[in-house]
């Protein structure tokens, strides 16, 4: 029994050694809000108070795909609520984009500093002014998540 799996651990060593010469190397994909997560930790952006299907707003049809959080760090010293609209894929955002602006108005408190960051097929949306550096982190995090999810 040990001489059967060295050989299969072998074998799958070989295949992927074989796969690592022709230059095949797997293609980026979206990631989840766990991916997004760290890549905001990353960034010395910390979340806090995770809740999965908080679309802020009554679209039942949303809610599946928001992701409520806390956030802070860099030049936004107190956290700011942000939510997260993750689609499937680029033709997903593209007809749930205009849902998510309606929805984002339900929850402003003031739209005239309301933020919005996207990175197909991501949406960020919270309650601004943002700090530079934090809205910066949080566009390079995003876009790092979504590979080429769009």
């Amino acid at each position: 029994m040990p001489r059967r799996r060295l050989a299969l651990l072998l074998a799958a060593l070989l295949i992927a050694g074989c796969e690592a010469l022709r230059g095949t190397a797997p293609a980026p994909t979206t990631g989840d809000f766990w991916a997004l997560g760290a890549e905001l930790t990353q960034r010395d952006v910390g979340v806090s108070d995770v809740v999965s299907g908080d679309a802020g707003c009554e679209d039942p049809t949303l809610a599946p795909t928001a992701i409520a959080f806390s956030a802070s760090g860099l030049d936004q010293p107190q956290p700011v609520r942000l939510r997260v609209y993750i689609f499937l894929d680029g033709g997903a955002y593209e007809r749930r984009r205009g849902d998510v602006d309606s929805c984002a108005a339900s929850w402003a408190t003031d739209p005239a500093t309301f933020e919005l960051v996207d990175a197909k097929p991501f949406v960020v949306a919270g309650q601004g002014p943002w700090g530079a550096a934090f809205k910066a982190a949080v566009r390079e995090a995003l876009v790092e998540s979504a590979g080429l999810g769009g």
